[in-house]
C-alpha cells in the first residue's frame, strides 16, 4: 500500500493519514488521529498538466471544474462535484473540457495575459538586499562575494533594491548611475509609512510637485530592473565598508536589525503593494540597538537562553515586546505578499527566535552558518536562486490556498503562512466554525502562504460533516501565485476520497492507513504545541495519542503486555513517536533558542520524506567485500569494521569504527597495494555528495571516527540499546560512545531510556483496562 500512497503523492502533492474516511463523527473519534493530509502545491511532477486558459468555476461555490463533476453534453451543462449546483458551459466551447479526464486531478493554469482589461499584467519580481554592515571585514568580503555572484542568478524580468544597515540604516539609490546617493535614517528609531515615504520622498504629497516625472521613475531611484542597472549595483556592493561607528572594547557591534527589517518593509510596501517581493535580510550578529534589540552591546549583559526566558522576567519582558514588533509587520508584510528570508553568517545568536514569525508568516526560508564564508551559506544561496530544467525559479510570491470540500469542513492548518478571514457571503462554508478540538489556524479555509517553493509542504485538518451525502468525499485544493516570470498560475489539485463502506469495523481504514504521513501529522501539531506551551505538553501529547491509537486498532488481551498485536499498517508508528520524543523539534536541552527555532522552521516547510529524515534519521553501513545496506538507527549497529554514514537533514556525517579509523590513521590508502581500501573510503563520500547536492539548506558535513569530539552528533541519535544502563560493564569501559567489550555495540552514555523499554511502556498503556 505505501508505495501507491507514494505514487499518488508524485501524481497531486498529496499524503493522507487515513485514505478511507470514517462514515461517522463516532468512528472519527476512535480514529483518534485526525483526518489529515500534507499538501505540496509546487511538487515537480513528471507529466505536468499545464493549461494556457482561465479556470472553469462553479457559479454558487466557486469550485474548479474537475474529472468528479456530473457532465450532460445534450444540455451543455456539468454538476459541481463539491456543492452539487448545475453549471453552463460557456456557448463558445465546442469540445469536452481537459479537466474531465480523468488523468487531469492536478492542473496548473497560466492566466493569458489582457492588458487591455487590466488583466493578468506581467508584474515584476522585486528583490530587496538588507545587508548588515556591521561585521568584520573578513566576513564582508566573504558576504559581498555571495551578493555578486547571486546577482547573475536573479529572474530576467527582476527588480533590486539595497538597503545597508550598522547604527543607521542607509536606503540606497540604485537607479542613479552618475552617483551614489543614500537616505540614511536612525537606527534606534521605529518608523512608520508615512515617515518613511515623506523621508525618502515617496509620499502622496511629494509624488503630486513632481509633475515632470511619472511614478515608475520615483520608484525606479530606489527599485531598478537587474538587466539595467547590474553594472552599478555591482560596483555599490564592491564599495560597501564596515559600519564608521567604532565598537568598544569588551562590547558588541552596535547593529539596528530591527529598524533595518521595519524600513525595508515600509519601503516596499509604499513602492509595490499587493505585488510579490522578497526582502532578504543577511545579518552577522545580535542585533543590539534600536526596536527588535535582543541585548545590549556590552558583553557583560548574556544573550538571552532558553532558561532565561523562562525564569528572568525583565528578559522574558523584552521578548515578548520584540515578538510583538517583528508579528506587527509580519501580518501587514502577508496581506502585501512581500516576504520576509534570513540569512544568517554568525556562530552566536542573532534574534532569529524573535524574527521567526516574520519569516513563517511570510512564507520565507531560513539559512543558519556559522560564516558568510562557509560553503553552507554560499552554496544555500545558490541553490535557493537556482533555476530548473526549464530554466526558472523554483518558487513563487504572494500564494494563496483555498480549500474546499464535500462532506467535511477544514479544522486547521499548520505550516508558514496566516489565515485569511472573509465575510462569507455565500451559502457554503468550507471551514469549521466552532471545533472541541482546533488545529493550528482555524475559523477559514484560506490561507495566505506568501512565498511558496517545490519543497514547501502544509499539513490541513479536517472534521467530517454530521450528515454525510454519498459514499465519498471531495477536497479541491486551489493554489492561486505569482510565478517569477511575471505570469499569474493557478494551480488545482482535485482529490477524491472513499467513505468506510464496512459498518462499524475500521478493518478497512486501518488497512488505508498511512503511517508514514501521520507520523508527520502528529510532529506537526506537537512542534506546535511546543512554541505554545511548552515540551512536558507536547510529550504528554504524543504519548497520549500514541497510546489512544494503538488501543483503538491492536489485537490484545486485557493487562497482558506480552499479547498486543500491531497491525502492519502501523508498526513503524511506535518508533517514529520515540524517536520525535528525543529530537530537537520537542527538545530543548542543549540548543540555543535561535538554533531551536531554525530546526523547527525547517520541521514545518519540508515534505513527508524530509520531514521523516528529521525524525528518524536513516543509517547506512559501508563494510569491505559487502554492498552498502541501510542499518538500525541503533548503538547495536556500531561496529570496529564498519564506516557509517548518517542523514539527519541538518548533518551528513560520516563515522569511522576503530579498525577502519586505525587503518586510515596508518596511510594503508595511499599504499598501492591496497588501492580497495582507497575506493572504500570513498564510497560514503559519493554518497554524502549525492544527498548535498538536493538539499536545502546546506547540511553541514562532518567526517569523524570513534572517540572523536563530533561523534556525540551520531550517538545522540541512536537507540541506546547499549547504554550504560543496560550494560553493567560500561562503567569500567572509560568515556563516551567506547565499544562494548562484548561486541554488541557502543555503549551511550546516556539516561535516556531504548526503544525496547520504550514499547514495553506503551504496551503496558494499551492493556490497561478502561
Amino acid at each position: 500500500m505505501q508505495s501507491q500512497f507514494e505514487d499518488y503523492e508524485d501524481k497531486t502533492g498529496l499524503k493522507f493519514a487515513f485514505n478511507i474516511f470514517p462514515r461517522s463523527k463516532s468512528q472519527e473519534k476512535k480514529c483518534v488521529i485526525p483526518i489529515s493530509c500534507l499538501y505540496q502545491p509546487l511538487r515537480p511532477k513528471d507529466e505536468p498538466v499545464v493549461l494556457q486558459s482561465y479556470p472553469i468555476a462553479c457559479f454558487t461555490c466557486k469550485a474548479i471544474l474537475n474529472p468528479y463533476c456530473i457532465l450532460d453534453s445534450n444540455l451543455r451543462s456539468w454538476t459541481c462535484s463539491i456543492c452539487n449546483n448545475r453549471n453552463q458551459f460557456h456557448q463558445d466551447l465546442n469540445q469536452l473540457p481537459i479537466e474531465m479526464n480523468p488523468s487531469c486531478i492536478d492542473i496548473d493554469y497560466v492566466i493569458p495575459e489582457n492588458t487591455n482589461a487590466g488583466l493578468a499584467v506581467r508584474k515584476p519580481t522585486i528583490f530587496a538586499y538588507v545587508i548588515d554592515l556591521a561585521i568584520d571585514e573578513d566576513e564582508l568580503s566573504a558576504l559581498k562575494e555571495g551578493l555578486l555572484n547571486s546577482i547573475a542568478m536573479l529572474p530576467a524580468n527582476s527588480l533590486l533594491s539595497i538597503i545597508t544597515y550598522g547604527k543607521n540604516v542607509n536606503v540606497h539609490e540604485v537607479g542613479n548611475f552618475e552617483y551614489n546617493s543614500i537616505y540614511v535614517f536612525n537606527g534606534l528609531k521605529e518608523y512608520t509609512r508615512e515617515e518613511v515615504g515623506k523621508k525618502i520622498g515617496l509620499s502622496q504629497r511629494n509624488i503630486k510637485n513632481l509633475k515632470n516625472q511619472t511614478h515608475d521613475e520615483i520608484v525606479n531611484r530606489f527599485v531598478q530592473k537587474t538587466s539595467i542597472c547590474e553594472y552599478s549595483i555591482t560596483n555599490l556592493i564592491k564599495s560597501l565598508k564596515k559600519d564608521s561607528f567604532k565598537c568598544e572594547k569588551y562590547h558588541r557591534n552596535k547593529r539596528a536589525t530591527g529598524s533595518a527589517v521595519n524600513i525595508a518593509f515600509h519601503m516596499m510596501n509604499t513602492l509595490y503593494p499587493k505585488i510579490g517581493t522578497r526582502v532578504m535580510l543577511f545579518t552577522g550578529g545580535a542585533a543590539t540597538v534600536g526596536p527588535g534589540s535582543i541585548v545590549d552591546t556590552s558583553f557583560k549583559d548574556a544573550i538571552r537562553s532558553h532558561h532565561s526566558l523562562l525564569k528572568d522576567s525583565k528578559i522574558s519582558r523584552r521578548y515578548q515586546e520584540n515578538i510583538k514588533f517583528y508579528e506587527k509587520i509580519a501580518e501587514k508584510a502577508s496581506i502585501n505578499g512581500h516576504t520576509f528570508d534570513v540569512f544568517i553568517g554568525c556562530y552566536d545568536q542573532t534574534g532569529l527566535t524573535e524574527m521567526e514569525c516574520l519569516v513563517s508568516k511570510t512564507g520565507g526560508v531560513v539559512v543558519q552558518s556559522d560564516s558568510f564564508s562557509s560553503a553552507i551559506f554560499k552554496q544555500s544561496l545558490q541553490k535557493f536562486l537556482s533555476i530548473n530544467e526549464y530554466g526558472e525559479s523554483q518558487f513563487g510570491l504572494n500564494a494563496t490556498l483555498e480549500v474546499k470540500a464535500k462532506n467535511m469542513t477544514v479544522n486547521g492548518f499548520i505550516g508558514h503562512g496566516t489565515g485569511i478571514y472573509l465575510k462569507d457571503s455565500a451559502n457554503f462554508k468550507f471551514y469549521a466554525e466552532k471545533s472541541k478540538n482546533p488545529v493550528g489556524i482555524t475559523g477559514t479555509n484560506i490561507f495566505k502562504l506568501g512565498s511558496v517553493s517545490t519543497h514547501s509542504s502544509y499539513a490541513i485538518y479536517f472534521d467530517m460533516a454530521d450528515h454525510l451525502v454519498g459514499d465519498y468525499s471531495i477536497i479541491q485544493f486551489i493554489t492561486s501565485y505569482q510565478h517569477p516570470d511575471g505570469s499569474q498560475h493557478i494551480h488545482v489539485t482535485t482529490s477524491q476520497k472513499f467513505i468506510n463502506q464496512e459498518g462499524e469495523s475500521l478493518n478497512s481504514i486501518i488497512q488505508n492507513f498511512d503511517q508514514e504521513a501521520a507520523t508527520v501529522l502528529i510532529a506537526r501539531e506537537a512542534v506546535l504545541r511546543t512554541e505554545k506551551n511548552s515540551s512536558n505538553d507536547a510529550l504528554k501529547f504524543t504519548n497520549q495519542i500514541l497510546v489512544d491509537f494503538m488501543s483503538s486498532f491492536c489485537q490484545y488481551q486485557t493487562n497482558n503486555a506480552n499479547s498486543v498485536l500491531i497491525p502492519p499498517t502501523v508498526n513503524l508508528l511506535p518508533q517514529f513517536i520515540y524517536h520525535l520524543r528525543r529530537s530537537n523539534f520537542i527538545q530543548i536541552f542543549n540548543a540555543s533558542p535561535d538554533e531551536t527555532t531554525f530546526y523547527r522552521h525547517c520541521f514545518l516547510t519540508e515534505d513527508c520524506i524530509n520531514t521523516l529524515i528529521m525524525i528518524q534519521p536513516t543509517l547506512t553501513a559501508y563494510e569491505l567485500d559487502k554492498e552498502p545496506e541501510p542499518v538500525l538507527l541503533d548503538s547495536t549497529s556500531i561496529t570496529p569494521d564498519r564506516i557509517l554514514l548518517l542523514d539527519t537533514f541538518f548533518h551528513i556525517l560520516i563515522f569511522h569504527g576503530s579498525t577502519i579509523a586505525d587503518w586510515r590513521r596508518q596511510r594503508y590508502q595511499d599504499q598501492p597495494d591496497y588501492e580497495y581500501f582507497k575506493q572504500f573510503l570513498e564510497l560514503p563520500r559519493q554518497e554524502a555528495a549525492d544527498i548535498l547536492v538536493d538539499r536545502f539548506p546546506l547540511p553541514r558535513f562532518i567526517d569523524t571516527e570513534e572517540g572523536g569530539s563530533q561523534a556525540r552528533f551520531l550517538m545522540s541519535k541512536l537507540n541506546p540499546t547499549t547504554s550504560y544502563n543496560s550494560n553493567q560493564s560500561a562503567h569500567s569501559l572509560g568515556t563516551y560512545g567506547l565499544q562494548d567489550q562484548t561486541g554488541s555495540g557502543a555503549v551511550i552514555m546516556t539516561d535516556d531510556i531504548s526503544l525496547q523499554v520504550f514499547m514495553k511502556f506503551v504496551n503496558e498503556a494499551i492493556v490497561k483496562p478502561t
